[in-house]
């Protein structure tokens, strides 16, 4: 009986097997990596704002306190955001006449309120309290970066339930004194794990529930 394959079909066949196991592990990985990009998760790229706000200036160079624009960030699940009344404070006094002001100065003779632009948004099924991280000695650096050195504001961390569980599962590593919580300057001491530990029996961290599914979907 003739052959009915050359032997060149061996190769052919090896080289198919071949491509059906790389090529969908090349999608699931190409998948992977444009998911955790930046063009996925907007991480490190600069959002505009209705006013070119510079935290680096107003932080840094000014000494302004975060709660002094994000006012129930202590007492409610919302940082909020900065009112017109809030910007006036100082910009009825100061640079009262810039160009890059005048959406504040108008926002603020016509009551129409100033739409900032959310820099970290979190899905539907997510929920975060402010609030509770703050209490228990979480640093606004931790989640948002040094906000302090940004001169327009980006997202600086994924958000991705893995990043938020490296916290939840050991938060000895991210915990500190209350008094320390709007310091983005803050280092975290050569002792962190002892003084961790001891933070998280004086802020009564209580880390067996922490990784609840409830904690964040509700």
């Amino acid at each position: 009986m003739a052959q009915v394959f050359k032997p060149s079909a061996n190769h052919l066949a090896r080289l198919s097997l071949l491509a059906f196991v790389i090529i969908p592990g090349g999608l699931v990985g190409a998948g992977i990596a444009v998911s955790r990009s930046p063009w996925n998760t907007n991480v490190n790229v600069p959002l505009n704002q209705p006013v070119p706000f510079s935290h680096e200036h107003h932080v840094n160079e000014l000494g302004i306190d975060c709660r002094y624009c994000h006012k129930t960030v202590e007492n409610s699940p919302y940082a909020g955001m900065p009112s017109t009344h809030t910007c006036m404070s100082c910009h009825s006094q100061v640079w009262t006449n810039s160009p890059l002001l005048k959406p504040v100065r108008d926002s603020y003779k016509t009551g129409v309120p100033l739409v900032w632009n959310r820099v970290t948004s979190l899905p539907d099924f997510v929920y975060f309290d402010h609030s509770i991280h703050v209490r228990k000695g979480i640093g606004c650096d931790v989640c948002h970066g040094q906000v302090n050195h940004m001169n327009i504001t980006f997202k600086a961390k994924t958000f991705f339930m893995a990043w938020c569980l490296k916290c939840h599962r050991d938060p000895a590593k991210f915990i500190r004194p209350k008094n320390q919580v709007f310091n983005l300057e803050y280092r975290y001491p050569p002792d962190q794990s002892t003084l961790g530990k001891e933070l998280m029996i004086r802020y009564h961290v209580h880390q067996n529930g922490l990784t609840d599914c409830s904690v964040c979907h509700r």
